[in-house]
């Protein structure tokens, strides 16, 4: 197809080819005809009528969307006259680049591209210690960190795409990977966070956030200070004394705004500390019955914007009442929701799609004008970002429309991503097997769990008892062959979950196979358990870790790679183990397996009153009950 571009198109050709070349289109001077104008009205109009375009604009942002929709109808020859205006000031993704998986710099433009077409104007990038700080070579090292090209690079390209990239870093806790080293010992509290009330460290903040902004257009900067429970109780304790956490908190935050306010930076935090103090447990920041006191509100600074992050509500009155309390602070909260990409391999549609609903419904009426959408990778980030683009257009339709039409929503994914909108519904399949209901409001994540837990210890099985499981799974791998597409450019991030469901599809109920036949003397279902099916299992696994490395290798740098190469080869050596034991048992080589002697116990003790199967945030509690390193002391 050839577009020809006429008008006011100037100042966004290169974004315009860019987004031509993304989806197979040729700007010539003989094409469909597309003119672009500003609109001096509110809103932007989009229409395709009688084989021409128009574009009248209100922000310039608008114009790459609008582009993609006229692209999208002009394909198909159908006519349409479209008027859309903002609901949000700014709406984008947050990119967790700080959980092991960074992404490449060329992967990076291609998600930007498909990010402006859905009509974000914004992303944020979270970096905890995954970008250079000249004087500190400690900083981020062997973690893919990026460079001051590299952010300027990708800073640049997203700006020709109408997108305003925002760095988003940590200023006080979540340091972990980082203080971890002998090199910074001089800065720590506790495992995470910075020793507060002394000079070096605010020296250290300061290069920390002039590093970080000297590659960005943008004078927003999110500095973090979520969840630093730990503040003061570790070597600040020992050091100064006891001082009450939101004192300690609050001048914190006013020392690291000096720095900010000198270079003229617009500032965003978490407000979950700030809430968390207010409540009568002092650690809950999502109690309903939190009370704001004239003290309180008088701590925040002025100049501060608190973001409200939520991914767990599912009722839009309840946003409401939490929107409140921030108001009640001084200020209208900017919003973070989530896609639910981390802590599995599936991604939690079910959930995730019933709390942006409500979360977006609710933004709207309470006049919110900042939104994001956050993509955490907990525990090593064994899903991926592009896993969650079914949920990101949702949020850009919200961006366009008091409500949202799934039916548009549905055919903006198709055209924005390549990929049916069932297929990405397919993921939520991993996670939502048997025994778990509907919307999977209680996160469980047995994709994980089975796939890591130990077949010789069976941490879950008695979760999954009862349960036809393996069939789930059976039927999951042919259904991911189905809605394969090959010709799709993001077709390659189904080949994990379509390999996973053939592991799953044998090895996740054949810890209670092994148990039953070990308990009822059936030697002949233990030799073929040994024989058969154990080695089947590997060669699975084996197949599903050089998918998940192809995956992670066209993505992502390699740095963290290694973390989940060495879960994969952990499990690998347990299952050669297990065959072993079973044969030396079966051989009379030894008299019983200790392991299966051994009574199975829930990993979720309450797990009969949820309605999941169970959850655990970590792959080595998963692996084993035992000890996979010394926990010390939080400083």
């Amino acid at each position: 197809m050839d577009i020809t571009l006429k008008g006011n198109y100037q100042p966004f050709l290169y974004g315009l080819q860019e987004l031509a070349k993304e989806k197979g289109v040729t700007i010539s001077q003989l094409g469909v005809p597309i003119t672009i104008e500003q609109n001096d009205e509110e809103e932007t109009a989009i229409s395709y009528q009688n084989g021409q375009g128009k574009i009248r604009y209100q922000h310039d942002y608008h114009v790459y969307r609008a582009f993609g929709l006229i692209i999208q109808h002009a394909v198909t020859g159908e006519d349409f006259n479209l008027e859309e205006q903002s609901q949000f000031k700014t709406i984008g993704p947050m990119f967790d680049l700080s959980r092991n998986a960074v992404m490449k710099v060329d992967q990076f433009k291609s998600m930007f591209r498909k990010l402006s077409l859905m009509g974000f104007n914004a992303a944020m990038l979270y970096m905890e210690d995954t970008y250079e700080v000249k004087g500190f070579p400690y900083f981020g090292y062997m973690r893919g960190r990026y460079s001051q090209q590299e952010l300027k690079e990708l800073d640049d390209y997203a700006f020709q795409l109408g997108i305003e990239l925002i760095p988003c870093i940590q200023t006080l806790a979540h340091l972990e990977e980082f203080l971890k080293w002998d090199a910074s010992a001089h800065l720590k509290d506790t495992r995470g966070v910075l020793l507060a009330e002394q000079e070096a460290t605010y020296q250290f903040v300061e290069k920390m956030i002039m590093a970080v902004t000297a590659p960005f257009r943008s004078k927003r900067l999110h500095i973090g200070m979520d969840e630093a429970e730990e503040l003061g109780r570790g070597i600040y304790l020992n050091k100064y004394g006891y001082k009450d956490r939101l004192e300690l908190m609050t001048e914190h935050l006013h020392r690291v705004t000096e720095i900010t306010d000198d270079l003229q930076l617009e500032v965003m935090m978490w407000s979950d500390m700030f809430i968390k103090l207010a409540s009568d447990s002092g650690d809950d920041q999502y109690d309903m019955a939190t009370e704001i006191s004239e003290e309180m509100q008088q701590l925040i600074p002025s100049n501060v914007t608190l973001m409200y992050w939520d991914y767990f509500h599912t009722k839009k009155e309840d946003y409401h009442t939490l929107i409140d309390k921030h108001k009640q602070l001084g200020q209208t909260p900017a919003f973070a929701g989530g896609i639910w990409v981390w802590n599995t391999f599936a991604t939690n549609y079910g959930l995730s799609l019933q709390t942006s609903e409500a979360a977006l419904q609710a933004s709207k009426e309470a006049n919110i004008q900042d939104v994001f959408v956050t993509l955490w990778g907990d525990d090593g980030y064994e899903n991926n970002y592009y896993a969650a683009m079914l949920g990101l257009q949702l949020y850009a339709e919200h961006q366009y429309h008091s409500t949202v039409d799934r039916q548009d929503w549905y055919k903006r994914t198709k055209f924005c991503t390549g990929l049916d909108p069932r297929a990405y519904l397919q993921l939520n399949e991993l996670d939502a097997i048997p025994g778990v209901a509907v919307e999977n409001s209680d996160q469980t994540n047995p994709s994980k769990f089975l796939l890591w837990q130990d077949v010789l210890l069976g941490l879950f099985d008695k979760h999954i008892e009862g349960l036809a499981i393996a069939e789930h799974y059976q039927q999951l791998e042919q259904t991911f062959k189905q809605v394969r597409d090959s010709q799709a450019e993001l077709d390659f991030i189904f080949d994990v979950p379509e390999k996973l469901s053939a592991v799953l599809a044998r090895k996740s109920t054949i810890g209670l196979q092994l148990k039953a036949a070990y308990d009822a003397g059936d030697a002949d279902k233990l030799k073929a358990i040994a024989n058969v099916e154990l080695p089947e299992i590997i060669e699975r696994v084996r197949r599903l870790r050089a998918a998940h490395k192809a995956q992670w290798f066209h993505m992502n740098k390699p740095f963290g790679w290694e973390v989940i190469d060495i879960r994969y080869g952990g499990l690998i050596a347990r299952l050669e183990t297990a065959i072993e034991r079973i044969s030396s048992y079966s051989n009379e080589e030894i008299d019983f397996i200790d392991e299966l002697e051994q009574e199975r116990l829930p990993f979720n003790a309450n797990v009969d009153q949820s309605t999941g199967l169970g959850w655990s945030s970590y792959y080595y509690r998963m692996a084993s009950p035992n000890v996979f390193f010394h926990v010390l002391p939080i400083y």
